[in-house]
């Protein structure tokens, strides 16, 4: 099944090591393009003859997987726009990989313009395009500002949301690269990129008629919103609940959580018997494995192994970053609380992860010692308001 054209905007890890990485393995796409803004990275990986590696973590090393013969363009840069708009016009996958959906539509070489040029063009018979930018909506946000530039697509086009649970890591310090024996970019570029070997994405289904996606890897499901409150409620709030929890102990790198059991323990009781149990109950009549008891411990276990993986070898202030963002009241601990309280269980060894990322934000945000939870979180959350607000801080307080 060739025939098939992958364009990727921004060449991060996810992008590198996932959606690109996928595409060559298919050896269904004729061409793989990149467009990066990057000018140094473009640079280095032409200069490359097309090719960059990738460290993947497995269970029990890290392995380079060299990818060969992509294009990669500069969208900044007139000529370089002109071959990545040729691109779009013939692409059948476009997967847009960026910091955050803000970037859709940012300056005059805008992602959503550039795409909505290219698919004007008919050279494809269809095209679907991916939104990796772990938003809910960013397929509905992305289709939004492609179709504000009034222009008619010249096929039919379907975007498309993503779950994607795969941790990953550029790394840009050349000491650790060479300590960690990685492989670089690009030969030039002091950066390498780490993901871990999961590669199980759920997607939204393609309704276009008679097309089969060149990446058949993926996992389609009618509604994604499931499983992306499982990502956010349970992935990556205890992804987060065990950065706290080790940043309070004094951890340096998530693998070293694994030899401290009782916290293990806590994150697993948080993990099974207040995520899962909640979100069980929520979607026990969808009939997926995953909302049953058994589907929800197995995906438990495969992931409090994957965070402390040694070779993907996480560092707990990454995954700690950004406490008053991850600490917002419908974000992954609050929203996970939250959650439990709806479903009438009760959240108490979440708590004891706020309890700790609220410590590890008082410390950041340069507020006293002695400043209650109440206050806190007055702070971290501004003017945003939870409607268990009381029930929250008096779990927290419990375990402060």
């Amino acid at each position: 099944m060739a025939g098939h054209i992958f364009t990727g905007f921004g060449f991060g890890p996810i992008q590198s090591g996932l959606f690109v990485n996928e595409a060559y393995d298919s050896k269904h796409f004729d061409r793989i393009v990149i467009a990066e803004i990057d000018q140094r990275l473009v640079d280095a990986v032409r200069a490359n003859r097309g090719s960059y590696a990738v460290n993947v973590a497995t269970a029990d090393r890290v392995e380079q997987r060299h990818i060969k013969g992509i294009e990669i363009y500069n969208p900044t840069v007139e000529a370089d726009r002109s071959k990545l708009l040729e691109a779009i016009g013939c692409s059948t996958e476009i997967c847009t990989s960026l910091p955050s959906v803000n970037f859709f539509d940012s300056g005059a070489n805008s992602v959503a313009s550039l795409i909505a040029q290219g698919l004007a063009a008919q050279s494809a018979p269809a095209t679907i395009n991916y939104t990796a930018e772990n938003n809910n909506h960013a397929a509905e946000i992305l289709e939004e500002k492609v179709k504000a530039k009034g222009i008619t697509f010249g096929r039919p086009v379907q975007f498309l949301n993503t779950v994607i649970g795969k941790m990953s890591q550029v790394i840009a310090d050349a000491e650790e690269i060479a300590e960690k024996k990685l492989a670089p970019i690009a030969p030039g570029i002091e950066r390498a990129f780490l993901v871990e070997a999961f590669n199980k994405i759920l997607v939204t289904k393609c309704h276009i008629p008679n097309f089969t996606p060149g990446i058949s890897i993926f996992i389609e499901k009618e509604d994604l919103l499931p499983f992306e409150e499982a990502k956010l409620y349970g992935h990556n709030a205890i992804h987060a609940l065990l950065a706290y929890l080790g940043a309070h102990r004094g951890c340096r790198k998530m693998a070293e959580l694994s030899r401290h059991s009782d916290l293990m323990a806590i994150a697993r009781a948080a993990f099974i018997n207040e995520s899962g149990a909640a979100l069980c109950r929520k979607y026990a009549a969808m009939g997926d494995p995953l909302f049953t008891a058994a589907g929800y411990k197995a995906y438990a276990e495969d992931l409090l192994t994957r965070m402390t993986n040694p070779y993907l070898d996480d560092a707990v202030e990454r995954a700690a970053r950004d406490p008053q963002r991850k600490l917002g009241p419908t974000d992954r601990i609050f929203g996970t609380m939250a959650l439990c309280l709806e479903q009438g269980i009760n959240p108490e060894k979440m708590a004891l992860g706020a309890a700790a990322g609220i410590a590890c934000c008082i410390r950041q945000s340069g507020l006293s010692p002695d400043t209650s939870c109440k206050d806190a979180l007055k702070h971290i959350w501004q003017n945003q308001t939870s409607p268990y607000e009381k029930e929250l801080i008096a779990l927290i307080q419990k375990h402060s």
